[in-house]
This record gives C-alpha cells, structure tokens and sequence, in this order.
C-alpha cells in the first residue's frame, strides 16, 4: 500500500506542476493573466491534483510510518512530522497560488483596482505560492534522511535503497539552496534530477512490487 501510494503521488504531482505550469510566462505578468483565465479549467485541474498528491503524500507517510515504527517508533515519528509539515505549506502556498485566479477573473469585487493593478496582484500571489513550494524542498529533503536510514537498518529491504533515499534528501536540501539563494540558476542542479527520480521511483515500486521481506518469529523462551 505504501508503495503504490507514493507512486501515485509521483505521477498525479509531476502532472499538476506540468499543467500548472504551462499558462505562467514569468516575466510577464500580462500575457500570464490572460493564459489562465483563458484556460481557467485547466488551472483548476492543476490546483486540484496538486492537492490530492498532498493528501496522498500524507498518506504515504502514514503508511511508511507503520511499516518502520517496530525498529524506531521515534525516528519513524520524526519522518511523518516533517512529511505533515512540508505537505501543510504545500497547501498553503497552493491555496494561494490558487488565489491568483480569483485577482484574475473577479471583477466584481475588484472593481477599484485598475487591470494592471490586478495583473499585478495576481503576479505577486504566483510569486508567493512559488515561495512555499521553495519551502517545502526543504522539508521534503529532511524526512528522507530518517526514512532512509530506518530502511537501512530494518533489514525489511534492500539497504540499497536506504542509501539513494539518504543521497535524495542531500540533492533536495541542494535544490533548496539553490531555489533560496541563486534563482534562475536551476540547470546547475539538473545533474541531480536522475538521482532523485531513480531513489523515489525505485524505491515506491519496489514497495508496490516486491513488498518487504517477512519479520523473522520470536522463538519462545525455553528453560
């Protein structure tokens, strides 16, 4: 169940950051505005699934949480809380990424402001959603470092991928700083990405396929 949780949240993400990301040409504030409301189904689509692979984020933490709480229930404890987190600014920065629509195509109750005030208005809510979502590739680096060391130790699967589970959640903190400190300059981290892609895919399918190996039976005490 943990496995095809995360694959589903892989799949359902990656497709609302591609559909939410194709009416916003950054750097022009006007040409974004009129994209979304033009498409405005498909944004709310993006949105939409954005928060369901949230939900299904959350979930798979739970499901991984029970899966590792027998060897640590506290490092098991210290992953969910950080995923519960990432996963709660994440619907912020969603909520108000969401918001930018509403500055769009409410004329009603934005009648005092000029167009461009609201192209404007709409521009700066894209902008502070794309700094929650910076936020959380912090979080979402930091809960696969217990993860990954508690799959490391349980013995439940291969230690292989404790060990791409520990290099992800570097590459993250990576993208993180990059993200906070050197925007617009994402290429640097691309030789990154492969990493990233095989430790979360791999490890979900082996989840999903595989499963864990069995937990050996306590022998009973004899005298």
């Amino acid at each position: 169940m943990a496995g095809l949780l995360y694959l589903a949240y892989i799949v359902i993400f990656a497709a609302s950051t591609f559909i939410q990301g194709k009416p916003i040409v950054w750097g022009n504030a006007a040409a974004t505005a009129s994209n979304i409301v033009a498409a405005q189904g498909l944004f709310r689509l993006g949105v939409t699934m954005e928060l369901i692979a949230a939900l299904l984020f959350l979930l798979t933490a739970w499901a991984l949480y029970k899966l590792f709480e027998p060897v640590d229930k506290d490092l098991a404890l210290l992953f969910l809380l950080l995923n519960l987190v990432g996963v709660a600014i994440e619907c912020v920065a969603t909520l108000i990424h969401f918001s930018a629509l509403t500055a769009y195509q409410d004329s009603a109750s934005m009648a005092a402001f000029r167009p461009e005030q609201l192209q404007t208005l709409g521009w700066l809510l894209l902008k502070i959603s794309g700094g929650g979502a910076t936020v959380t590739v912090l979080f979402y680096g930091a809960w696969l470092f217990p993860l990954g060391y508690l799959a490391i130790r349980s013995q439940l699967l291969p230690k292989v991928f404790g060990i791409l589970l520990i290099a992800d959640g570097a590459c993250l903190i990576v993208c993180f700083f990059q993200l906070w400190f050197l925007p617009g300059y994402e290429r640097w981290t691309y030789p990154l990405f492969p990493v990233m892609f095989i430790a979360e895919c791999g490890f979900g399918l082996w989840l999903a396929i595989r499963g864990v190996k069995d937990a050996e039976p306590t022998r009973p005490f004899r005298i």
